[in-house]
């Protein structure tokens, strides 16, 4: 329930603060006064899309603020914990818009996007207007309605056929694109797979063509390696003549002579340094001598591989490792072209698997619209009666369609307004009276199935004057009866039925208007009520009149 709702330079509002009780609450007050603002103030602290126009003139942001008390709702509860709010039995939300077109929402003091703003605010406040009724003369809208209706199975079961259908739908697309391109793409394919085959056929490694050229050349110069190793190996170690044997010696004596001055240890550090670099230098030659051997099959065997290895890269060009890039670009191509990409090898299959699938979800979706239809029928009957259409009939049309993501069936709605009429749609034959009458019935159904708490009419009794203003009154005070209803109206009969009445009014104050609003004692709504009843010159029994309507205060 909506305990507060503070406005700051929203519109013409400078700043208000309304305070809300259980039962029927009314906004009055002349034509732009201010009241239709504040159900916007309201709509936007709740989530809707905010427009820099709404802050007040020469001001920094607009502010709204609005403090609630929460029943148990596990969905409620639900959403809170999976945006990280600390779950409790009140909330306050507070929402601020700048000039520069940016908004910042919290809950409860924490930070939140819109998205979370508008999951929260719909299981709290359900705000009626002229665009609802706007809605209801849509047909298309018609089935968005009646699943309103629906209770958590229902919407256990439509879910699952959503599901169903999106998985379908994608599906579809997929086997449908692969059908296309293997048909548009038929020469190309066919040549991807000749050159894919072909290279797969080779089995290339990279790199592999420079490891077996380097080889090759090995091979080739394997007489001229073996000699001038041999050549090295003997210059530094041999019987005759040992190099490495007169560096040692060399090495030796001056290491005599380290203890005489610091330019010979150097010289002698030097020297045996070398001398062990060469010394291990002469042995990885000496196993490079004995490891020598020239095998003449494994140079065919190498030229044999660089001859396919050449043929290849010289028709796909580059080297190897060229042509395993260009076989990943063709191989993704060629799975594209032909949906091997896709997750599954048997598309088709699939799809007939899930087309079985929907039918079966779709039947269920059917039969339980089918039932809720039948039960809002009821509901809506009886409503229209208490509101003096007891001769109208209410009837939820349904026609096969083609497969969407809320059916196979469209829906409509049809009222007979007199016996022996026939169904008529509703778009086409109800006035504008009727239609208020009808979204009224259709709210005050939904308001008990639902058992919300704070339900706002926006001026729902356009149209209506007489005995139907009284029942419209009626009805609204028994919603408010189980929770709390707040209303805009122009009607005597509605605004007496309602348990509290603020007023609004403009006011001119330097060079500026500003809406203020004031709670209104019995006898200052008797004095309004008479004037709606004979205008601004009120009339003894305008007065007894006024005080007819509100002997239930």
């Amino acid at each position: 329930m909506l305990l507060e709702i503070s406005i700051k330079n929203f519109a013409i509002i400078e700043e208000i603060s309304l305070n809300f009780e259980n039962g029927m609450t009314v906004l009055t007050g002349e034509t732009g006064a201010g009241k239709s603002i504040i159900i916007d103030a309201m709509n936007m602290m709740l989530g809707a899309r905010a427009s820099t126009g709404v802050i007040r003139h020469g001001t920094k942001k607009a502010e709204i603020e609005g403090f609630f008390t929460v029943e148990e709702s596990p969905v409620l509860s639900q959403v809170l914990l999976d945006n990280g709010i600390e779950l409790s039995d009140e909330l306050i939300i507070r929402r601020e818009i700048f000039p520069n077109g940016r908004s910042v929402s919290r809950i409860n003091g924490q930070m939140v996007n819109l998205s979370t703003l508008r999951s929260v605010g719909q299981y709290l406040v359900d705000i009626h207007g002229q665009h609802d009724q706007e809605e209801l003369m849509k047909a298309s809208c018609h089935i968005a309605l009646l699943d309103e209706f629906g209770d958590e199975e229902f919407l256990v079961i439509k879910s699952k056929y959503q599901t169903t259908f999106d998985a379908y739908r994608n599906l579809r697309k997929q086997v449908l694109a692969k059908k296309k391109n293997e048909e548009e793409h038929k020469a190309r394919i066919e040549m991807l797979e000749f050159q894919i085959a072909e290279i797969e056929a080779a089995d290339l490694k990279s790199g592999e063509d420079l490891k077996l050229n380097q080889e090759r050349d090995k091979l080739l110069n394997h007489k001229n390696i073996a000699d001038t190793l041999t050549n090295a190996y003997a210059l530094l170690d041999n019987e005759d003549f040992s190099s490495l044997s007169n560096v040692r010696s060399s090495m030796n004596n001056l290491m005599t002579l380290e203890d005489f001055a610091p330019v010979y240890k150097e010289l002698s550090s030097n020297l045996s340094e070398s001398y062990y670099i060469l010394e291990d230098v002469s042995k990885q030659l000496s196993e490079l001598i004995d490891d020598l051997d020239f095998d003449g099959n494994r140079l065919n065997v190498i030229d044999d591989r660089l001859n396919i290895i050449n043929t290849i890269t010289r028709k796909y060009g580059g080297g190897v490792d060229d042509v395993l890039d260009y076989f990943d670009t063709i191989t993704k191509e060629y799975n594209h072209l032909t949906g091997n990409d896709l997750r599954s090898d048997d598309l088709e299959g699939d799809l007939k698997k899930l087309e079985q699938e929907l039918l079966a979800s779709s039947q269920e979706l059917s039969l339980k619209r089918h039932a809720l239809a039948k039960i809002l029928e009821e509901d809506i009957k009886r409503e229209l009666t208490d509101l003096y259409m007891e001769r109208a009939d209410f009837q939820v049309h349904f026609t096969k369609g083609k497969f969407s993501r809320e059916g196979n069936e469209q829906i409509e709605f049809y009222i007979s307004t007199n016996p022996g009429e026939g169904f008529k749609p509703l778009v086409k034959v109800a006035s504008g009276g009727e239609l208020s009458r009808l979204m009224l019935a259709i709210k005050s159904s939904f308001a008990r199935k639902e058992d919300k708490t704070s339900i706002v009419f926006d001026e729902v009794d356009t149209g209506v004057s007489g005995r139907v203003a009284q029942a419209i009154a009626q009805k609204i005070h028994k919603i408010g009866s189980h929770g709390q209803v707040l209303a805009i109206s122009h009607l005597p009969q509605v605004i007496a039925a309602a348990d509290y009445q603020f007023f609004i009014e403009k006011e001119s104050k330097n060079d500026s208007t500003v809406s203020t609003v004031r709670l209104l004692s019995k006898e200052e709504r008797i004095e309004e009520v008479a004037k709606m009843l004979a205008g601004d010159q009120i009339t003894q029994a305008a007065l007894i009149q006024a005080q007819e309507l509100l002997k239930h205060l």
